[in-house]
């Protein structure tokens, strides 16, 4: 037998696992309310190819590949326990098993690791948590095929309708068929039909109303069964207290804003001060995409060395807001042509930072560039540290955050030497670190950040929703601050 028969013999035998492993994963999610993650990446609703990439970002850890092998037998284990909702990383779970010295049999060491989960500490299956969007603009569709995706359970947030301006003859379908493809993330992930005699686009058995308003005053929630919702509001035409006040109509709880918040507004980037949110707050924003793309790993840097001051420069692909051609804008520069241009802009993701990190007292500028890309950004981090280190104590240090730590649903990592914007496309973090392009000298660092400003921000919002919705389960094994 050649090298490339034993090579294609075990790709066939670990493609066999891959599959055995899928309704396992389903079952698990759809009656159990346990969503598998390898890493912090979710395992639901993944195809044998994507099972198998996912396990092999894993050599990141020690430069080999996670195989399905080798993880099998933890989900194995998790199938045979009375586990409650929760989320469990059977990749932090091998590693943790191999780190350990008892020599436990795989299920004893499972069930240790999960118990929290099982037993009398299980926690009660939330209720469905009714959800509602203002606005189906780029974050709008995204967040919606968020929702959708995560609602097999049944158990967690569910889209009940979405409110736009009525825009004429054939628009519902034109609003489903934009929800079905999509020239950047590309289809939808499931089926879409429309049901215009009663207004609504069903998307993968999920009915979604879709409510004409040209105002919030103009929407009784109750009038369409809706009851307790969360609104998440992604126009951007109202960032106040006031303003976003008037979508507390009946049926609506709570408002949750895709864009930075002002005045007293809690700006919330997840991972990093969702806890601080008070169970009666009933207006919060979601910061910006470029203030979800810094503040984690700044987090994470100032825990480790301290920070005494920082510039952050984002190269940021074109949005709406911008003119395909040149045209009239109320800012000076955005009137000029999008996909033809560079274009100087402002960013306030600095002066979000104080609201995120209260307690950081380096002084954080900012400017912003925006090309002709129409998705996925780069945050370049320029940082004086508190104490002096070099290269490779911080790439180690960064990745290990990345993998094990609270913040590792924020940040990724990533070793690929000639990565660009493309590839990341569709990440679900909120910012990815360049390993290549990280520059470190004495108390000087140099962080590229890349990051998805559309859909790793639609992840971000959604994290915050399933967390002021009470529906955000604990993750197992547990990791330390």
């Amino acid at each position: 037998m050649t090298l490339n028969d034993d090579s294609f013999t075990d790709w066939k035998n670990r493609e066999e696992i891959a599959e055995s492993m899928i309704p396992m994963i389903g079952k698990l999610h759809r009656e159990r309310d346990v969503t598998v993650l390898l890493h912090s990446r979710s395992l639901v609703n993944k195809s044998v190819v994507s099972i198998l990439k996912t396990h092999r970002f894993a050599r990141q850890i020690a430069g080999e590949e996670l195989s399905v092998t080798e993880t099998l037998p933890y989900l194995e284990a998790l199938t045979v326990l009375d586990l409650g909702p929760s989320q469990i990383d059977i990749g932090i779970l091998a590693e943790s098993h191999r780190a350990d010295d008892r020599a436990l049999p795989v299920r004893d060491f499972t069930a240790e690791a999960v118990a929290g989960a099982t037993g009398g500490n299980k926690i009660d299956r939330r209720e469905p948590r009714d959800v509602v969007l203002y606005g189906f603009g780029r974050i709008g569709r995204l967040v919606a095929r968020l929702l959708i995706e995560k609602s097999g359970s049944g158990n967690g947030l569910r889209l009940r309708a979405i409110v736009v301006r009525g825009g004429g003859e054939q628009d519902l379908v034109k609003r489903a068929s934009l929800l079905r493809r999509d020239s950047v993330h590309g289809q939808f992930q499931g089926t879409i039909t429309v049901d215009e005699a009663n207004n609504k686009i069903i998307a993968n058995g999920n009915e979604i109303t879709v409510i004409y308003a040209n105002d919030p005053s103009e929407v009784d929630y109750t009038a369409y069964g809706i009851d307790n919702a969360i609104l998440i509001d992604n126009t951007g035409k109202w960032r106040d207290r006031e303003g976003l006040s008037q979508h507390l109509r009946p049926g609506v709880d709570k408002v949750v804003l895709t864009a930075p918040g002002k005045g007293d507004v809690p700006n919330i980037v997840h991972g990093v001060n969702h806890d601080t949110v008070k169970p009666d707050e009933r207006i919060l924003s979601c910061a910006s995409c470029t203030t979800n793309a810094i503040v984690p790993p700044l987090k994470a840097m100032a825990d480790e060395y301290g920070v005494l001051r920082g510039h952050v420069e984002t190269v940021h692909s074109f949005t709406n807001d911008q003119n395909l051609l040149d045209n009239y804008h109320k800012a000076d520069r955005r009137g000029r042509s999008a996909p033809l241009n560079m274009v100087i802009t402002e960013t306030g993701a600095a002066s979000a930072v104080a609201k995120a990190l209260p307690d950081l007292a380096a002084p954080i500028t900012g400017s912003s560039i925006r090309v002709p890309v129409p998705d996925v950004s780069i945050a370049i981090l320029s940082l004086r540290l508190g104490r002096e280190t070099d290269r490779e104590e911080v790439l180690e240090y960064l990745r290990g955050v990345s993998l094990t730590s609270p913040l590792r649903r924020q940040i990724d990592f990533t070793t690929a030497p000639d990565a660009v914007s493309m590839d990341f496309i569709g990440s679900r973090h909120a910012s990815i670190i360049d390993a290549g392009a990280t520059k470190v000298d004495g108390d000087n660092a140099i962080l590229y950040l890349w990051y998805d400003n559309e859909f790793g921000y639609s992840c971000q919002v959604v994290r915050v929703v399933q967390h002021v919705s009470g529906v955000e389960y604990p993750t197992f094994p547990a990791t330390s601050a």
